[in-house]
């Protein structure tokens, strides 16, 4: 009896690599694909715009050389604008993908939270209240979204973060934010108003130089301290009790982990405003592409990335003689998601 369950235990952990071997496969794919698409379409938006650049000159700039008013549009006015959709996306994505799988919520994402609505606020306050401008707006828009994310954390705290809690008050923060902003811009100027619009909507339009290169820094480091966390998500995902018994300190991983992605959303709403459902929508396409219940944190950067290029091109382009903000275009796909995932999820508990 004893041989026969020695058997039966190595046909399971063969099973369960076999499995890993699926999933792991099945990620890299994923972010292969998205990683090729991203590419696809920034070299061909280089070549899109009433300063009409050919895809051969687009080449030749890349290559170093083209002429000095192709090298000024490709590599001033569009290249600045596509990292900017690259690293906003990968940003939201990933604070998405940790938000939902250390909640245990599909529903727990920065916008529904409330920590984008802090930072506009923040960023709103400090246009029309304070009169600033530049970078001043951009570290009021990081301080907002903290702000919110520590009073969501110590109003949803009792002896241990609650997954629900923390979502329930996240959304009336949200609300009250947006409330604030509404009424900060009623009480404005019209001029000034229009001013602090970008941070209501959500736009990469105007990213380029030191935002851009602190925006690059931050999430590279954040992307780095998550590649060092993310071995805690899959515990997390099963319940403290289980995390605690894989050795796995549910609140202090929770904590590091939630830090990391409040980081990453307050440090993409500082320059670009509030994207709406990126970090809800793109988590999800990754866990149901890569499979194998896992956050595929990976996965979600890249679809995050290429949905946020894509938005952005799309609002551009998409209707001659009018251009879109990304946030609305996001908005737009977004808003039927959420329809369908909340119908979806009342379906399942009835």
């Amino acid at each position: 009896m004893t041989g026969f369950a020695e058997v039966a235990d190595v046909a399971d952990l063969a099973d369960v690599a076999e499995v890993r071997r699926g999933t792991r496969r099945r990620n890299a794919l994923v972010v292969g694909t998205a990683v090729a698409v991203a590419l696809a379409v920034g070299l061909a938006t280089l070549s899109l715009g009433a300063a009409g650049v050919t895809p051969d000159r687009v080449l030749a700039v890349l290559l170093g050389g083209g002429d000095r008013l192709d090298r000024f549009v490709v590599l001033e006015l569009r290249m600045p604008r596509i990292v900017a959709a690259l690293l906003v996306g990968v940003a939201f994505a990933l604070a998405g993908a940790v938000f939902q799988s250390t909640l245990r919520n599909p529903l727990a994402s920065p916008d529904i939270l409330g920590i984008s609505a802090g930072a506009s606020l923040g960023a709103v306050w400090a246009i029309l209240v304070l009169g600033a401008g530049g970078v001043v707006v951009a570290g009021y828009a990081f301080g907002g979204g903290l702000a919110v994310a520590v009073v969501i954390w110590f109003a949803a705290w009792r002896q241990g973060l609650h997954g629900v809690r923390f979502v329930l008050v996240g959304v009336g923060m949200a609300y009250l934010c947006g409330s604030t902003v509404s009424w900060l811009l009623a009480r404005s100027d019209v001029r000034e108003a229009q001013a602090a619009l970008h941070w209501t909507v959500g736009s990469v339009a105007d990213v380029r130089g030191d935002e851009l290169v602190v925006l690059a820094v931050g999430v590279a480091l954040c992307a780095l301290a998550l590649a060092v966390a993310t071995r805690a998500l899959g515990p997390l995902a099963l319940g403290d009790d289980h995390a605690l018994a894989l050795g796995v300190r549910a609140d202090a991983a929770r904590v590091v982990l939630l830090l990391v992605a409040v980081a990453l959303v307050a440090l993409a709403t500082s320059v670009a405003g509030p994207v709406a459902f990126v970090a809800l929508i793109a988590p999800a396409v990754a866990r149901r592409l890569v499979g194998g219940g896992g956050a595929a944190v990976a996965a979600a950067a890249a679809i995050g990335a290429v949905l946020t290029l894509g938005a952005d091109v799309i609002g551009q382009f998409a209707i001659p003689g009018f251009s879109a903000p990304l946030g609305i275009v996001t908005g737009v796909i977004g808003a039927p998601y959420l329809l369908w995932l909340l119908a979806r999820t009342e379906r399942t508990r009835a």
